[in-house]
């Protein structure tokens, strides 16, 4: 005997559907017969495209989060969310300090946050989002970039900010800062780099290229493997095997 299906209402986009209990809004809205073009990716939490704003019954709070990770619940008002309009700085990552100056010029209203952390509570990610923003507000690139490392987006931080901080811009400015001015460049890439413009590489890539099927396979059971207790500083040291 199949099990029996629990059917629930819930309101999308204000119409009212009755969907399985066991489903996530994402599921729920296709097995209303949504077709998904736009507000889905990954369905896994990472891409942050499918946020939504919803309600509950008895009360007053309008909740946020993933349409691939929320789960349906009885008589919940719901909205699709695809896009969130942030304010996006223009600008051009060599010519920038790795400052507080620069959060001040490119995003002023930062320094309007009141610590009030609904930004954190908010993040699907789970993100220390207002230690990351008081980061910036220190000029603290590198640890502004180490915890919104996992940032994916979605723009639900700034759907609950008081001082309507782009919090995801902010967070990809730290982070190319850091990247760009902050972090102590590979020498071991820029080798790479120079190999792969010297040609180093075309033969091997074409012989690639012209193998068959169960070649490719032995190539890469025979590949030089990272060791799974490898150090951060562990990098290939030939590429013979091309």
């Amino acid at each position: 005997m199949e099990p029996k299906v629990n059917l629930i209402p819930i309101h999308i986009m204000g119409k009212q559907y009755m969907v399985p209990d066991v489903l996530t809004v994402m599921k729920a809205m296709e097995y209303a017969g949504y077709q998904l073009t736009r507000g889905c990716g990954c369905r896994g939490g990472i891409c942050g495209a499918c946020g939504i704003a919803y309600r509950l019954p008895n009360s007053y709070k309008i909740e946020v989060g993933l349409a691939c990770q929320a789960m349906v619940q009885p008589d919940m008002y719901l909205a699709v969310l695809p896009f969130y309009p942030n304010k996006r700085g223009v600008h051009d990552v060599e010519n920038l300090g790795a400052n507080v100056d620069t959060f001040k010029a490119l995003y002023p209203e930062v320094f309007k946050c009141v610590s009030c952390n609904t930004c954190t509570k908010s993040c699907p990610m789970s993100i220390e989002v207002m230690d990351y923003i008081n980061a910036a507000m220190r000029g603290d690139v590198r640890q502004a970039a180490e915890l919104s490392f996992d940032c994916v987006m979605c723009g639900l931080c700034t759907s609950r900010c008081p001082a309507e901080i782009s919090h995801a811009n902010v967070a990809i400015l730290a982070r190319r800062l850091y990247g760009s001015q902050v972090v102590p460049r590979a020498e071991h890439l820029a080798k790479q780099v120079k190999q792969v413009k010297t040609g180093k590489f075309k033969e091997g890539l074409a012989k690639l290229k012209s193998a068959d099927l169960t070649s490719l396979k032995e190539l890469y059971k025979a590949r030089e493997a990272e060791p799974d207790n490898a150090p951060d500083e562990w990098a290939p040291k030939s590429n013979d095997y091309l």
